[in-house]
């Protein structure tokens, strides 16, 4: 296996930056996953006087770890870790040299200082861009805290274990054997789920904002950045910061960037964030918001935040379907991210329900990785752009059901069918699939507010063109408010009015 020229060069950039010697151990076998992962490691090996190799016996067979010289770091990738999965290995290599990670002094403390053995095993798809941010943190946590280890296994090196396990969504982490979690986590989040998490005491002792940002999406550092940028005391507070962005693959349509990801954009608004020294309180829900002499935000943590303006931005998470078995089966054969998730389906059936753009983008590409695919569709007539209609019913394994109701998703310990209804005739149909993806649309997160700020018959903040809400200062920006669109670009502008449009309150109040 040859990296292509252009990934070779950068490679050999990113090797120069190495500090220290790095030695590699090989378990390979004579299969050819073995061979592609020898051929790697060789031409790694290859670019750097730095990097050794050294044939071993690991647990898995294929894969290799990535040590520092003379010393186990803990880190191992079981099969070829290339596509989404190449920059944790780069990542890999630079930090098991003594390069040190880009992570907050308060992280590495809390990482260093957490006591006992910590075995992580986590498995992944190479085209999920969910996978890398979960395979990078613990990859951290091993070079910072001898007690814990972390082995990447790709799924489709080791389909036997996945199948024996029934992993069945990625990234799914296991810890000394258990179950620990699945999804997009960040290292933040994985060190409060071992219950290293900052005591909410912290939260609760701050000075009052003067504007307070709920919600870490583009239009909530949108927000933060212009308060921020007016010289005003400004808070982000935010369950995850990026928000719903971060688990958005390609980007083609943010104006001058041709193209980009999620993730890759998160952390450049999450950089430009951080250079204006905004209080950015992560893994933190707001629970309540209370208008009194300043706007009280409390969290459920059970810190109460004081604001003399606050601009709501909790965006939108993916709408349920409200069947029996959806919530039964979640991540044993129902998903949400075709891109994550697809490749554990290869060669099965499967069901994408919706039919907008989001849900037939889904099924095409599903169609060419599993072995069939249906798509459900409420409406009697798919919503999707005509030129993503015109491919679906070009492909030989995709079967569309029109003006049809979702009854309930089956299975026993998982997806096994689904059933439906024909809205027409009341006819009740039947299907066996492994798989059902669940594509439908966005629902605003808001339902933490009640009765405070009015809303829309669907959940929606109701603002005016400053971005004000009817509760004086409180303003609100992004998918959470009845804006027109939800694209990436509106938020951003939404965000940057309702920070305009609070500070003008703040000179006038």
């Amino acid at each position: 296996m040859a990296l292509d020229a252009e990934i070779r060069a950068q490679l050999t950039q990113y090797l120069q930056l190495m500090e220290g010697d790095v030695q590699i151990k090989v378990s390979a076998g004579s299969d050819a996953v073995s061979q592609d992962m020898l051929a790697l490691v060789d031409e790694i090996v290859s670019l750097s006087s730095k990097i050794t190799v050294e044939r071993a016996e690991l647990s898995r067979t294929p894969s290799f770890s990535v040590n520092r010289a003379g010393e186990d770091t803990g880190i191992v990738f079981a099969g070829i870790p290339l596509g989404h999965e190449f920059t944790s290995l780069v990542l890999a290599l630079l930090q098991a040299s003594g390069r040190p990670p880009k992570v907050e002094q308060d992280l590495i403390d809390q990482i260093k200082g957490i006591r006992g053995e910590y075995r992580f095993e986590t498995y992944v798809s190479l085209s999920c861009h969910n996978c890398p941010d979960v395979v990078q943190a613990l990859n951290i946590m091993s070079v910072l805290n001898a007690g814990i280890s972390h082995t990447m296994i790709d799924g489709a090196a080791y389909k036997d274990e996945v199948e024996s396990k029934n992993v069945m969504a990625v990234p799914s982490v296991y810890l000394n054997g258990e179950f620990f979690g699945s999804g997009r986590m960040s290292l933040e989040e994985i060190l409060a789920k071992l219950g290293t998490a900052p005591d909410a005491s912290e939260l609760a002792g701050k000075d009052p904002f003067d504007v307070l940002v709920i919600g870490g999406g583009p239009s909530g550092a949108s927000a933060a950045i212009y308060a921020a940028r007016k010289g005003i005391r400004t808070g982000i507070v935010a369950e995850r910061f990026g928000g719903q962005v971060m688990d958005t693959m390609g980007i083609e349509n943010f104006i001058s960037v041709k193209y980009t990801e999620g993730p890759k954009l998160v952390a450049s608004l999450e950089e430009h964030v951080k250079e204006y020294g905004i209080d950015v309180m992560k893994l933190q829900r707001a629970k309540r918001l209370e208008k009194k002499e300043l706007i009280e935000v409390e969290l459920e943590s059970g810190a109460v935040l004081k604001s003399k303006a606050v601009i709501v931005s909790t965006g939108a998470r993916w709408r349920n379907v409200g069947v029996p078995g959806e919530a039964e089966f979640k991540n044993k054969g129902v998903a949400y991210c075709p891109h994550c998730d697809g490749p554990l389906f290869t060669g099965k059936d499967v069901a994408v329900i919706g039919g907008g753009n989001s849900g037939i983008e889904a099924a095409i590409d599903l169609a060419g990785i599993v072995k069939h695919v249906t798509v459900l569709e409420f409406m009697p007539e798919l919503k999707a752009d005509a030129v993503l209609q015109q491919r679906l019913y070009s492909l030989p394994n995709v079967t569309v059901h029109k003006n049809v109701q979702t009854k309930e998703i089956t299975g026993t310990d998982k997806v096994d069918g689904i059933t439906f209804i024909d809205r027409e005739t009341g006819a009740e149909q039947h299907v066996e699939l492994q798989g059902v993806f669940v594509q439908i649309g966005l629902v605003p997160n808001t339902d933490w507010l009640g009765d405070t700020v009015e809303r829309s018959r669907f959940g929606e903040i109701v603002v005016d063109r400053h971005g004000a809400t009817n509760v004086p200062g409180v303003f609100a920006a992004g998918d959470c408010t009845n804006s027109a669109y939800k694209q990436i670009i509106i938020s951003m502008g939404s965000g940057a009015t309702a920070a305009l449009g609070a500070f003008d309150y703040l000179i006038r109040n």
